[in-house]
């Protein structure tokens, strides 16, 4: 049986020029965590199964629940990573060394065995930055600066939104709700099925006057509930101080909810511009990443896909400079090559006919085309073609070097 070649559903694969621009946002990404301070760390893309499942009794998250289960022949129950942050937990209880706070970033494949869909992929590229063993505002507002500093590189605008889970909690308390957690959960659905579905399916868990009262107050501005001393308040005022100073703005969004299973102080999302789903979010999760150790450990974090991110960005992708055309002149052509790419000029060298190489420099969108032929050879320069405006040019070397690394 002959078998057709093909991706397996929900996989993915990338090509030029879609390859060259998701690796130079990758470059813009990683360039900005490590000037602020993460240092990059890699872990195994399979983990014990048993690791990854939730600690919660009540329904594990989406993320978790489609996770990809394995086992090797030893019979071993293992898993697939469906996310980076479940692993600081193994990380912290092997390597009891590591000095907090912690600052660390990663960048790399995870899997989910869910249904595929436009946008929605079984394998993805997530980019991570988290900050442990630090209990300050200051290591949120971090978070939110550095990925806000990514955005405006990108030049992808966006609004991100912020909520408080105490302050969720502190809102629910107020208007006496018992079952916090479900009404969280319906909350969150706000925006795909909007506010009156939401107060039908509240019924289940409150009055109508509780669900009216709780409405009342989810619209009340954001310094109604720092003057009333709700709790978790002061944390985000704090918050939006030191984002400001930090030069990114935040907006208070009350319905906004994220990970109900491990989120314990401020969350946050990145919705861009004229768009409904988010480009990435996080918070301080300060329960989870000690519970090897038996002991709560703070810590913060902010999550987002690199296509989603590239999909978005405003980047002109930066082709191979120069193709530099031997005519009968190979080892001179090798030599200038050399130099070229000592002076971190990419180039690359053709061997065949002059016209079969420009008709490849105008396939791959290359800039330049150096010509060296018997004549270039005696006179000791080199002929310069622009290929988008067909300009041409003798220079030396020099001359040479110094107007490529100026374009």
């Amino acid at each position: 049986m002959r078998i057709e070649p093909e991706i397996v559903k929900g996989f993915q694969e990338f090509l030029p020029p879609e390859s060259q621009k998701r690796t130079a946002v990758r470059e813009i990404v990683e360039k900005y965590f490590k000037l602020y301070g993460f240092l990059p760390v890699e872990t195994p893309s399979i983990e014990f199964d048993e690791l990854m499942k939730s600690d919660s009794l009540e329904k594990e998250d989406e993320a978790i629940s489609d996770r990809f289960r394995l086992r090797d022949r030893a019979g071993r129950n293992l898993g697939l990573r469906y996310e980076f942050t479940f692993q600081l937990s193994r990380i912290l209880k092997q390597n009891p060394n590591i000095k907090l706070p912690f600052r660390r970033y990663q960048i790399g494949q995870v899997f989910r065995d869910e249904p595929t869909s436009p946008g929605r992929y079984k394998e993805f590229t997530q980019c991570d930055i988290d900050i442990i063993g630090d209990s300050s505002i200051q290591a949120d507002a971090e978070c939110i600066s550095c990925f806000s500093e990514i955005l405006k590189e990108l030049k992808i605008s966006s609004e991100i939104q912020v909520n408080n889970r105490k302050l969720l909690n502190s809102i629910l308390e107020s208007v006496k709700i018992k079952e916090k957690n479900q009404v969280m959960r319906e909350l969150d659905k706000i925006e795909k099925i909007g506010e009156d579905a939401v107060k039908s399916n509240l019924r289940k868990y409150a009055s109508t006057n509780q669900v009216l009262t709780l409405f009342k107050l989810l619209e009340k501005p954001f310094e109604f509930f720092v003057k009333n001393l709700f709790d978790g308040s002061e944390e985000l005022k704090e918050l939006k101080e030191k984002t400001k100073q930090l030069g990114a703005n935040i907006k208070f969004n009350p319905f906004m909810i994220r990970g109900l299973s491990y989120y314990t102080g401020n969350i946050f999302e990145i919705i861009p511009e004229n768009q409904k789903s988010s480009v990435g979010g996080g918070g301080r999760y300060n329960k989870t990443v000690g519970k090897y150790l038996n002991k709560e450990i703070p810590a913060v974090g902010i999550s987002f896909g690199l296509s989603r991110l590239t999909s978005l960005a405003n980047l002109e992708i930066k082709n191979t400079k120069t193709i530099i055309i031997s005519i009968k002149q190979d080892t001179l052509t090798n030599k200038l090559t050399k130099k070229l790419r000592k002076k971190e000029i990419s180039c690359i060298a053709f061997f065949g006919k002059p016209g079969k190489a420009l008709e490849f420099a105008n396939s791959q969108k290359i800039q330049y085309a150096i010509f060296i032929g018997e004549e270039e050879t005696k006179l000791k320069k080199y002929k310069l073609k622009n290929m988008i405006s067909g300009e041409e040019k003798l220079l030396t070397e020099k001359q040479l070097i110094s107007k490529l690394k100026k374009q």
